[in-house]
């Protein structure tokens, strides 16, 4: 978790002026108490009214609150929609993630753009049927992407030939109802797309260092993209 949502998850935990220990806001949390202590500091410097102590507890007076978000409606309108296409269509991680993103912004919405929120009237079907497996996939494609972890997978082409892929994940991209996967294949020693409903078992390996001729800005340069 980033520094910024975790004090503002600490904010809406000392709401209401209710007495709160380091220690349960760590186990909520999951950081150490030592952490918390640097935050709630971190807190009061800014000017946030926190009363307490380290072994006490602590409690924020009542009054106080995050500056409301400010969003025009067509803002409002892209934000859920986004949303709700992510908590129907992405990967469970981030459905979940997309669910706390809604709840965070309308706790500090003013109350006439919260109720636009509820107006907004754009629907995406739940792809539950066609997502299957990969949901999982999608997750942890983009998880290796981003801390460069080399993925062993197999993979069935557009033929249903059958090969064992080992790859260095790059991101991923979707195309409406289908997920893709931009890597650097080492069986192909090259860059491929893979879409992850064909995919039939992924495993992590190791950590890879990114070269410079296999990075996703030499991808967007690469004739595998132009084509």
């Amino acid at each position: 978790m980033r520094r910024a949502d975790r004090l503002f998850q600490i904010l809406q935990y000392l709401r209401g002026g209710r007495l709160t220990t380091a220690a349960q806001l760590a186990e909520k949390l999951e950081v150490t108490p030592r952490t918390i202590y640097r935050d709630v500091a971190h807190l009061i410097g800014s000017g946030v009214p926190i009363e307490g102590e380290a072994g006490v507890g602590y409690l924020m007076r009542d009054g106080y609150d995050l500056p409301p978000l400010m969003f025009t409606q067509e803002e409002i309108v892209a934000l859920v929609s986004g949303a709700r296409i992510l908590q129907s269509w992405g990967g469970t991680k981030m459905a979940e993630a997309a669910q706390e993103a809604l709840i965070k912004i309308d706790a500090v919405l003013p109350e006439t753009a919260r109720r636009q929120v509820g107006q907004v009237n754009v629907h995406v079907l739940d792809g539950a049927e066609q997502r299957g497996q990969w949901r999982d996939y999608l997750d942890r494609f983009e998880a290796a992407s981003e801390a460069h972890i080399r993925l062993q997978m197999n993979y069935s082409d557009e033929a249903g030939n059958k090969t064992a892929r080992t790859v260095r994940p790059l991101g991923v991209w979707f195309w409406g109802k289908v997920w893709t996967a931009v890597c650097w294949c080492e069986l192909r020693e090259g860059f491929r797309m893979f879409r992850l409903d064909r995919i039939s078992a992924l495993q992590e390996l190791d950590r890879f260092r990114p070269e410079k001729h296999q990075t996703l800005r030499a991808f967007y340069e690469s004739e595998a993209y132009r084509c």
